[in-house]
């Protein structure tokens, strides 16, 4: 069944922003502190047995100084630089293996793909911890860690180690930095979201079912996880509703959204009982640059599938059709 709002209403949803005071302030200085300690991007050739593919395992500087691993992945025997996809992780996820992430060196892009710190426990397995994720009360997930202060928070974190995986890939001599694409799915999505929003002169953001967008609104209509992890913290700790959600509007994608001007082609399912579509519109909606949007009527939280990794090909091919303003 489709579980949210008409089609014909998402297309206009455009809800108030939950912009929190000294919502830019903030950022600026989280991303002004991260910069103090140096980068340090460290690209180790690694054998895979990927004939045409060199792989790179990589460490950089996160948040805090901490390392956060990845890889990179280039098709081999090319010359010049490289278009590069900066690919982030979906909830639990972590890097996986090379041999997962051989779509965009096939289609001759350079691919950096960034470690989840604290997550890696699915199928795609992790390498990265968070050394400062004991922070205050919390249910089993990432949502409700450090949920009590915006400066504590997870996602604060995470979108930081998102901004630095992009300062990483311009670093790499065989990298383009005037050609960076954000992609992912889901909370890859979010963190591409912020992503796009904080770092200038992107060439596209892929935002495929995004994740952390309309947050409270997710909070109260859909049973499913991860939203229903602050759920489960709320019916225990009941007095601190508005507080958990003051945090929260550190991390929303409507305000990074709102000033979000790189060209973006977003993905819905309207069967998503885990990113509701209501949330994906009110982040588009509000989106402040060129923007598509794929509609997948009859799917969930796996959207448009390879359908929508098709959009993405032909939209950066050469006579691609760019999003529109």
């Amino acid at each position: 069944m489709f579980v949210d709002l008409p089609l014909d209403q998402l297309r206009d949803y455009r809800p108030p922003l939950p912009e929190p005071p000294g919502f830019d302030a903030f950022w600026e200085r989280t991303l002004a502190e991260t910069r103090k300690v140096a980068l340090d991007p460290v690209f180790a050739p690694v054998g895979t047995g990927l004939t045409r593919i060199d792989c790179f395992d990589v460490t950089f500087s996160g948040f805090g100084g901490h390392r956060i691993r990845g890889w990179l992945l280039l098709p081999s025997g090319t010359e010049g630089r490289l278009p590069c996809v900066v690919q982030y992780i979906g909830y639990h996820g972590g890097r996986g293996r090379p041999a997962d992430w051989l779509l965009w060196p096939s289609a001759g892009w350079a691919v950096l793909v960034m470690d989840s710190r604290g997550q890696g426990a699915s199928t795609l397995p992790g390498d990265t911890p968070d050394p400062a994720g004991g922070t205050g009360p919390s249910v089993p997930g990432r949502l409700t860690q450090g949920i009590l202060d915006p400066e504590n928070h997870y996602y604060r974190r995470l979108y930081t180690d998102g901004v630095r995986a992009v300062e990483t890939a311009r670093e790499h001599p065989r990298v383009d930095p005037s050609r960076i694409v954000v992609s992912g799915g889901s909370q890859g999505a979010a963190i591409a979201t912020a992503v796009s929003a904080l770092v200038p002169g992107l060439e596209h953001a892929f935002l495929d079912v995004p994740f952390m967008s309309h947050i409270r609104r997710a909070a109260e209509i859909t049973p499913e996880d991860p939203y229903a992890e602050l759920g489960r913290f709320l019916a225990s700790q009941r007095h601190l509703v508005e507080q958990v959600f003051a945090t929260l509007d550190h991390f929303d994608g409507m305000n990074f959204a709102a000033r979000n001007t790189t060209p973006a082609l977003y993905s819905v399912g309207l069967r998503d009982g885990v990113t509701p579509a209501s949330t994906v519109f009110a982040a588009y909606n509000h989106h402040a640059g060129p923007k598509d949007i794929r509609v997948w009527p009859f799917n969930g939280h796996e959207g448009g599938g390879s359908a929508q990794v098709a959009a993405q090909l032909e939209l950066l091919s050469p006579g691609g059709t760019p999003p529109q303003a």
